[in-house]
């Protein structure tokens, strides 16, 4: 159902919302559910029922910035796909104001038998738009896919990263109300990477209503003004993102505390050798760790007395603004308890007219209180939103202390006898 666009209406709104799947044990199960109504079968079920969702209520209005989060399983994407149409709810109703764009599964409705520029003609009508307006947008459609070359040539012979790029261009490129986003900010890889996300920062900057699904909580808090934690099918919070967030932190960081110890939450078992992941317009180059000067494979450090260094080589497109850097480090069971990022203290990285630079985030006096450690690094945009290289696990950091303190660091403090008068 769709209100009128002069009416200022909720962009989306969920009315009671429910969704309950029918699940079989045997295909058979399935033709008798089907012929249980009538009589001479009995009053018999045939299947059990999972509900993905229970009584949603939710508006969103238009313009806003939402973040949904919540473990696997929750219904996140259950409510995604009852937002886009692309499922019936069992009760209740999805009223939306607006044309939807979603990058869910990219590309599940083409057809591989139809050639590229079949597949943008199809998938824009059902986006919604007019043949004249197809018309006027499919040849930039094409030019944002960068599947020129191939635009008439059967889809089933493109690569898995031309296919992702033409779907994202089609729904990126028939000007949405709605944005609907599973998990990436940003699709495809290398320069493309780059130019998905710096569009969806576009649609946002320009005001368009967004819905961000993602288990990155860094990305949510960042980009998203509120946020909505789903947990069995049910909203736990509704709020702003750093409340919603923290509070969704702290229940992972509770279930990974209560996790046996031989399957931890999200956890490296091995550090890894310098070894990088992710791909864009930047990467990092080579991660070297001093302790106390000299360069070391592994950091055994004492708790308030060593000094760490961390000196991390880049290269990037010196054609894009600079990026930034950020360092986290991780419990061994997952658990991020303190992070420095280049952006947060307002530093800005120097390189090369080649694109190559380096820069060192120096710990002195370490704080941090007995345990071992994962360290972390994070080459990121300019704006520290999309991921260009990570280098994950790339050390571990063992602290030894002398005393008993407990806990994870040491805060600077003191104690003093008290002299200031009572006041009877």
């Amino acid at each position: 159902m769709f209100f009128s666009a002069k009416n200022p209406e909720p962009a989306i709104k969920a009315l009671n919302l429910s969704k309950c799947y029918q699940l079989y044990q045997r295909p058979a199960d399935r033709l008798k559910q089907y012929l249980w109504p009538h009589r001479w079968l009995g009053s018999r079920q045939y299947y059990r029922e999972l509900r993905a969702l229970h009584d949603i209520n939710l508006m969103i209005m238009p313009g806003e910035v939402i973040g949904i989060v919540g473990q696997n399983g929750s219904g996140k994407s259950t409510l995604l796909q009852l937002v886009c149409g692309t499922l019936t709810p069992t009760q209740g109703e999805v009223l939306v104001n607006g044309r939807i764009a979603a990058l869910l599964e990219l590309g599940a409705g083409f057809n591989p038998e139809f050639t590229g520029r079949e597949n943008v003609l199809m998938s824009a009508a059902i986006m919604g738009l007019s043949q004249s307006e197809i018309a006027d947008r499919i040849e930039h459609i094409i030019d944002f896919s960068g599947v020129r070359d191939f635009i008439d040539q059967p889809v089933k012979t493109y690569s898995s990263g031309m296919y992702v790029r033409l779907a994202f261009s089609v729904a990126i490129n028939v000007d949405p109300d709605i944005l609907v986003i599973d998990e990436a900010l940003s699709v495809g890889d290398g320069a493309f990477a780059r130019k998905s996300f710096d569009r969806i920062m576009q649609m946002r900057d320009a005001g368009k209503t967004i819905l961000f699904c993602s288990h990155s909580l860094f990305q949510v808090e960042s980009l998203c003004a509120r946020a909505i934690w789903i947990n069995k099918g049910e909203i736990v919070l509704d709020g702003e993102s750093a409340q919603v967030v923290s509070a969704y932190q702290t229940f992972l960081d509770k279930s990974a505390w209560n996790a046996t110890p031989e399957t931890p939450a999200t956890a490296r078992t091995e550090p890894a050798s310098n070894t990088q992941h992710g791909s864009g317009s930047a990467r990092l180059e080579r991660i070297k760790l001093h302790v106390n000067d000299m360069l070391v494979q592994q950091a055994i450090v004492t708790s308030g007395e060593s000094r760490m260094m961390i000196a991390v080589a880049f290269t990037s497109d010196p054609a894009l603004p600079c990026p930034t850097i950020a360092m986290t480090i991780q419990t061994k069971d997952g658990r991020t308890i303190t992070s420095a990022a280049t952006w947060e203290d307002q530093f800005a990285l120097q390189r090369a007219p080649s694109g190559a630079g380096q820069v060192c985030l120096g710990f002195n006096q370490l704080p941090l209180l007995k345990g071992e450690y994962l360290i972390n690094v994070y080459l990121l945009c300019e704006r520290g939103l999309h991921l260009y290289d990570a280098a994950e696990a790339v050390a571990n950091l063992q602290v030894r202390q002398a005393g008993r303190l407990q806990g994870y660091f040491s805060i600077p403090h003191q104690w003093e006898n008290n002299t200031v008068p009572h006041n009877d």
